[in-house]
């Protein structure tokens, strides 16, 4: 079985940073693209950033290099390190594998999910 969970969502305050956390199991990393996404409240789900198979990284979101994606083999964690947040980064944050792009997050056409980790920034 497929599992993907998210951790390291909170509450942060403008201009602070935090490290979500996607624990994989049930795939290798040498055989699935993963992914971060992100669905704010009445948005569409938007995508990140994609960890290829072969390790490339593709940012497929104007973060002006405030967010990165990792991965570590051992641990069977993809991270994503996101510096001076915004207010407008306030969302559900998605950890996902071979997921393509779909409108609603919740609602993924294909693909394994993970159920998501809330972060808020605050002014």
């Amino acid at each position: 079985e497929v599992r993907l969970v998210e951790s390291g969502g909170g509450s942060v305050p403008a201009g602070g940073s935090l490290r979500l956390s996607c624990l994989v199991s049930g795939l290798t990393f040498d055989a699935n693209d993963m992914s971060w996404f992100r669905q704010a409240r009445g948005k569409e789900c938007e995508l990140i950033a994609t960890i290829r198979r072969d390790g490339r990284i593709q940012d497929s979101f104007s973060m002006t290099g405030r967010y990165t994606i990792s991965r570590d083999k051992a641990k069977m964690t993809v991270d994503l390190q996101m510096n001076n947040l915004k207010p407008d980064d306030t969302a559900m944050y998605y950890c996902a594998a071979e997921a393509g792009w779909p409108n609603d997050c919740t609602k993924p056409t294909y693909g394994h999910w993970g159920r998501g980790t809330q972060v808020t920034v605050t002014l």
